[in-house]
């Protein structure tokens, strides 16, 4: 247990149900603290909550940033019950401090949140089927169809320019020319793969400025772990992690997930011959992505999803190579060449996305027609 949390400050600071029966400290994420509750009611009722410290080193605007979980939080709850559903198992929900916030600073100011714990589930740190990869992209779809019509002004960008490929593009060329680490020269080759690309980077942010793809609410970090499984159904009930929802474009989510979950290989493999796209999983995310948000798709956003996976596995892939050249100042490595080895998987699988992109057009086109979207 964390000996720096303060239990009689939060227990005054939050509404909690019952006696204080047990803390357990939560280890799941790499940026926040998070601690589960557990409270036990005359009745003998169990209360559980998740108390979270949110990392304002990461997150600067931690009040723009609460306020934004709030809102889409509020959005969805709404829409869950006109459906008959359970909010406090299919919706993150938000406790307010006493005060009213939806956040509370303690007297180390500290910034703590308090949020409903959800039963009987589970997470998934990898991909280990199609089904759970179905289930996975019919949350994070259904996710996207219920904000489908949020007010987007309401938002504040968390991270600004998070997803903003022209952008990253900028910090790469930087990265090379700056050269901080002096390994720009032993890269050559990483370095023209980015570069031979740069048109790519545009393609996305062009058709927003057109007005043919439209603004969204994202989620941009659509990793399986942030979806939560049924204990009896498997089925993903509930997307969590909402820190990094804010306005951008739904290819962004859609297409790191593939990124994510679609590869044979781990992210940092060093052999890249066991690098590949899936296409047994590129189609059964698809499908599973568009039974849930097809319908509050556009036509332009559902033609881009096979592109907007080779994009954003090139943005990750050009921000490894960027940190690798600045010597490694953003990313954590576990050795030297960490950073190196993880952006060559990255474009092992850009380079077969490329060979693949027909395939997997025509698995998008054969899932929006079986679907009849």
């Amino acid at each position: 247990m964390d000996n720096k949390i303060n239990v009689e400050e939060l227990l005054g600071a939050f509404s909690f149900d019952g006696e204080l029966e047990n803390i357990t400290q939560l280890h799941d994420g790499h940026i926040n603290n998070t601690y589960r509750f557990d409270f036990r009611e005359e009745n003998g009722e169990l209360n559980r909550y998740l108390v979270q410290e949110l990392n304002t080193y990461v997150f600067k605007d931690h009040e723009g940033l609460m306020n934004n979980v709030l809102g889409v939080t509020s959005h969805m709850q709404k829409k869950i019950l006109e459906n008959g559903g359970d909010i406090k198992r299919e919706c993150l929900c938000v406790y307010p401090a006493k005060d009213g916030k939806p956040f509370y600073m303690d007297g180390g100011n500290r910034c703590w949140r308090c949020y409903n714990f959800i039963y009987d589930a589970h997470s998934y740190q990898s991909v280990e089927n199609e089904e759970v990869f179905f289930n996975a992209a019919e949350s994070f779809g259904r996710f996207q169809q219920m904000l489908a019509d949020y007010p987007i002004d309401s938002l504040v960008e968390t991270i600004p320019n998070f997803h903003n490929t022209v952008s990253r593009f900028a910090d790469f060329k930087k990265a090379v020319a700056d050269n901080l680490s002096g390994r720009a020269e032993q890269v050559r080759e990483e370095i023209d793969f980015v570069l031979d690309r740069e048109e790519d980077c545009g393609i996305l942010l062009k058709l927003l400025d057109d007005g043919k793809l439209p603004l969204r609410v994202t989620h941009n970090d659509t990793k399986l772990n942030n979806v939560m499984f049924d204990n009896e159904t498997d089925k993903g009930i509930c997307v969590v992690d909402l820190d990094t929802v804010m306005p951008g474009l739904s290819l962004y989510d859609f297409g790191d997930s593939i990124r994510f979950g679609a590869n044979t290989a781990a992210e940092d493999e060093k052999d890249v011959s066991k690098v590949s796209l899936s296409l047994d999983y590129f189609r059964a995310y698809t499908k599973g992505y568009l039974s849930s948000a097809g319908n509050s798709l556009t036509k332009e956003e559902i033609n881009q999803l096979a592109f907007s996976s080779k994009l954003m596995t090139l943005e990750c892939g050009m921000r490894f190579l960027g940190d690798f050249i600045n010597g490694d100042v953003y990313f954590k490595t576990a050795y030297p060449e960490h950073n190196l080895v993880r952006c060559r998987t990255q474009f092992a699988l850009v380079a077969d996305m490329e060979k693949k992109m027909d395939d997997m057009k025509n698995i998008v086109e054969n899932c929006r027609k079986e679907l009849g979207i």
